[in-house]
């Protein structure tokens, strides 16, 4: 071997030293802490503790929860579980702060995904009119390799309840038999059943993930509109979402 190739192949080696010494470094810095919600037994090393508090001030108005790498899928699997009603949910897992807390791009590009869909995800709900009340909670989902998701929490017990309604005001204009008294008293019982529904604690609800936020408004009409007919949809309702601005 030339002394050249020598020289450049000790270079590599101590490289490969170098560089397997800084991980394993990194790794038992790593420890337990006061992360906030979090789901298994996430560890962080200083430097991406002092991120994590610094990202949370940031988006104060975002609840989120740090997750152990070996939880990842489970988190994903179950993101409806950690819903909160006032805030949107962001999942990120121990090994993207980390790489945040080091990388500037990769910073960058985490934080402008969680920027973008702090606007985008009330302007969805929004576009959704009266039928936003439905959806109990918003989140944010990272995957491996950059891309996000995105989940709704929908309570499908209103979406029923609503075929319900429809079905019987249609039933009740072929009935030429009953009085305007009657009608009145129906429609007192069926506003307050619906009050009684949106008031719920143990709603029955489903999780609807997407990879777009146009994709998850599909996903929530879906469920919001399961076995209506165009016939039955008001004019308002046929119109719901197709004015949202998906761009990012």
């Amino acid at each position: 071997m030339s002394t050249l190739a020598h020289v450049e192949s000790s270079m590599q080696a101590a490289a490969a030293y170098e560089e397997s010494k800084t991980s394993k470094t990194t790794q038992s810095e790593r420890k337990p802490g006061n992360y906030g919600r979090t789901i298994g037994q996430p560890e962080l090393s200083e430097k991406a503790q002092k991120y994590y508090e610094e990202l949370k001030k940031k988006f104060s108005n975002m609840d989120f929860i740090l997750v152990s790498s070996d939880m990842k899928e489970a988190a994903k699997a179950q993101a409806g579980k950690y819903a909160n009603p006032h805030k949107m949910v962001v999942l990120i897992d121990e090994e993207k702060i980390e790489k945040m807390a080091e990388d500037e791009n990769f910073r960058k590009q985490y934080e402008n995904v969680i920027k973008s869909a702090g606007i985008k995800l009330p302007q969805l709900k929004k576009s959704l009119g009266s039928s936003g009340a439905n959806v109990k909670s918003f989140g944010l989902l990272f995957n491996d390799g950059g891309n996000a998701s995105f989940f709704a929490v929908v309570d499908k017990s209103l979406a029923a309840q609503r075929v319900r309604i429809k079905e019987n005001a249609e039933k009740k204009a072929k009935e030429k038999k009953e009085t305007a008294k009657k009608e009145a008293k129906e429609a007192v019982e069926e506003k307050l059943a619906q009050k009684h529904a949106e008031n719920m604690e143990n709603a029955d609800t489903v999780t609807v993930t997407a990879s777009s936020i146009e994709e998850l408004m599909r996903k929530i009409n879906d469920v919001l509109y399961a076995g209506m007919s165009d016939s039955m949809l008001t004019d308002a309702e046929k119109m719901i979402g197709q004015h949202f601005d998906s761009r990012w």
